[in-house]
């Protein structure tokens, strides 16, 4: 367990990966990014909630695999410690079960450890911003079943709604009382998660999914 400098900096990161190489190489590629400062690491998950509860980090990114736990049960028990950080998993595995496992634990996103250092900067920025960001793979591996839809948190399917029944980002963020960039992240994390960025295109998955009939649309 490891406290490190960057309280001053915008974003406040903690690494969690019980493996010492895997930390250094996130560090140096986040390390040129001025508004992201990491003030912790740990190898475990007992180190990384007694960490965490002292630091209260902006988020955590947090492996799937640990030794004394798995990432998905540390994600769940963060949640309890640090109630206002956000949890990213940040795994090499994009299997379909630990991804919806670690949704319903309360990570806010779900990123592969080979995606390049812009994805996991956009992703780090978008789920800090209040939205959430998953791996183009591991979108992919979600698309077509019937789980598709788990991966949207509430206020997503709000916004999705809002947006298929004509509503730009303004009118929503009025509505749900948030910033125009707030909705702007949301937007983003749904063209990721679903691969549909047009209206039609949400109108048409809403509709599908029976969270809006076809007058509501029109």
């Amino acid at each position: 367990m490891t406290e490190l400098p960057g309280a001053s900096a915008a974003i406040r990161l903690m690494l969690v990966d019980d493996h010492q190489l895997v930390r250094d190489g996130l560090r140096a590629r986040l390390g040129d990014v001025p508004e992201i400062g990491i003030v912790g690491e740990a190898g475990n998950g007992r180190d990384a909630l007694s960490l965490a509860a002292t630091l209260q980090p902006n988020l955590i990114l947090v492996d799937v695999r640990l030794p004394d736990m798995s990432g998905i049960e540390l994600t769940s028990r963060l949640v309890d410690v640090a109630p206002d950080t956000r949890i990213m998993i940040l795994s090499m595995y994009d299997n379909r079960e630990y991804v919806l496992s670690a949704v319903r634990a309360g990570a806010c996103g779900y990123v592969l450890k080979d995606a390049p250092s812009g994805e996991i900067i956009a992703a780090i920025k978008a789920v800090v911003a209040g939205g959430s960001y998953f791996s183009a793979a591991v979108a992919t591996a979600m698309l077509g079943t019937n789980n598709t839809p788990a991966l949207l948190t509430d206020r997503e399917r709000e916004v999705l709604i809002l947006l298929a029944q004509g509503a730009n980002n303004k009118q929503i963020a009025t509505k749900l009382d948030v910033s125009v960039r707030t909705i702007e992240a949301h937007r983003l994390s749904l063209r990721r998660k679903l691969n549909i960025d047009s209206p039609a295109g949400l109108t048409k998955y809403a509709i599908e999914q029976g969270w809006i009939g076809i007058s509501d649309a029109s």
